[in-house]
């Protein structure tokens, strides 16, 4: 199973799914291009994420702490730590991502492409969606 969802500066590759493992995991290469971001910092409760860096870099901040992530670099992010990435660089950074247990799958990113897709997009809609997916956003702090 291989899909590629493209979300404006975002393009994810899924290499495996929920759906392919039994819920044991998603695993999936994303691609951030320069300066490109997630745009709302989160937190989820019922997985973990383990990030290994593929090429270029990107900036991932943990817990108020960032780390950058280059070729052969990895970082864990336990569930229930806030989190999100940004691509500072003029390359592009790609990256492995894999969650376990496996929940969201490529339906998740399909509908918030979708939302992403609207112009301005419905940021209210953003948010349920987050949620029902078991993303819970974080408002950036000053």
């Amino acid at each position: 199973m291989s899909e590629t969802i493209g979300m404006g500066g975002l393009e994810v590759r899924f290499l495996c799914s929920k759906d392919d493992t039994g819920g044991s995991l998603d695993m999936f290469e994303m691609t951030v291009q320069p300066n490109a971001r997630m745009p709302v910092p989160h937190y989820h409760e019922s997985w973990d994420e383990a990030i290994y860096g593929l090429e270029g870099e990107t900036i991932w901040r943990i817990d108020g702490q960032d780390v950058i992530v280059g070729p052969g670099g990895t970082v864990f992010i336990k569930r229930g730590l806030v989190h999100g990435f940004r691509n500072g660089s003029q390359r592009p950074g790609r990256c492995l991502c894999v969650l376990t247990p496996g929940v969201l799958g490529p339906a998740y990113f399909r509908e918030m492409a979708a939302l992403l897709a609207g112009n301005p997009p419905d940021l209210a809609q953003m948010k349920a969606t987050m949620l029902r997916y078991g993303l819970i956003p974080v408002p950036p702090t000053a």
